[in-house]
């Protein structure tokens, strides 16, 4: 298990990209599935900095990555608003780009790349989000 903590501001986006990457690289992640986890994990701590903080500077983004015989599970912890994943609308991906509503495009492509994608909202543990990916093949 790796754990770090990050300020919440979006200079530290590579940084939190660049941690999550290589634990996957040593987990044994083709370059295919590290883009992948790399994306989720980008849109991720964006989406904390972003709205659960409501801008940069305004809290931590704890980060711990589990290596399991399946493939990698990362945990991502904020103290910032509490957002209610149901009530995102549904990303119409059948329009052209510039058409596409962005209100819910992030946990969608989480959603996508990702095997799984788990919030939980705890009043004092803050939000949970846990992503895992499974090894491919």
């Amino acid at each position: 298990m790796a754990s770090k903590t990050f300020p919440g501001y979006y200079k530290n986006l590579a940084a939190i990209g660049t941690f999550v990457s290589e634990v996957a690289r040593t987990a044994g992640f083709s370059d295919e599935d590290v883009y992948a986890v790399e994306l989720a994990v980008d849109e991720a701590a964006t989406n904390i900095i972003e709205h659960s903080y409501g801008g940069e500077g305004n809290g931590d983004i704890d980060c711990t990555c589990n290596v399991t015989e399946e493939g990698i599970e990362i945990v991502f912890r904020d103290m910032g608003s509490h957002f209610d994943v149901a009530k995102l609308p549904q990303v119409n991906v059948g329009v052209p780009i510039d058409q596409l509503e962005l209100r819910g495009a992030g946990v969608f492509l989480m959603k996508k790349v990702m095997d799984e994608v788990i919030f939980e909202f705890q009043e004092s543990k803050g939000t949970v989000l846990t992503m895992i990916k499974k090894k491919s093949g």
